[in-house]
């Protein structure tokens, strides 16, 4: 009777052990999905200051075809649903980039620079905090116990960055 009594209390330790380890990977997940969304948060944020700034850049451009797509651009990146907004916050790039800055005031071409330097960093928060998710959720054990619960699968945000902007000539 010893013996039987000594190998329950070493399964139940073992089943004990087991499920302390399985609520800390939880927890570690449930932490991770936190930090994507604040990274997404202030991926979001960054974008939207982006938007607002190019918006700011067509009230001084010439008025023509070149500031209505730039204003229609950053309208459309603002408004995009997530599914879609890659696609407008790379049209939003791409039309930031045709605009030549040295017409432009220096404290709006220093915003600009500042705007798209928060999406590049942000952008980068953001996926890196994508990667330890998605890098945890492959783990076999958080797939068989199903340790993600309902939570979607995490995706990357990727856009094309601006290419660094020349430094203004003082």
């Amino acid at each position: 009777m010893t013996t039987t009594l000594l190998v329950l209390a070493c399964v139940a330790a073992l089943v004990m052990a087991g499920a302390l380890w399985l609520v800390a990977t939880a927890n570690r997940l449930d932490r991770l999905h936190v930090r994507m969304d604040a990274g997404w948060a202030a991926l979001d944020a960054a974008l939207a200051r982006r938007a607002v700034v190019a918006r700011t850049v067509t009230a001084t451009v010439e008025q023509g075809e070149d500031a209505a797509a730039l204003r229609a651009a950053a309208d459309a990146a603002e408004s995009a649903p997530r599914s879609e907004r890659e696609a407008a916050e790379n049209e939003l790039t791409r039309r930031l980039a045709a605009i030549d800055r040295r017409a432009l005031p220096p404290a709006l071409t220093d915003e600009l620079s500042d705007a798209e330097e928060r999406v590049v960093i942000a952008r980068r928060v953001y996926n890196d905090a994508v990667r330890d998710t998605l890098a945890l959720r492959r783990r076999r054990r958080v797939r068989y116990f199903r340790l993600a619960g309902t939570a979607p699968r995490p995706e990357y945000f990727e856009i094309a960055e601006p290419d660094p902007a020349p430094p203004s000539a003082a």
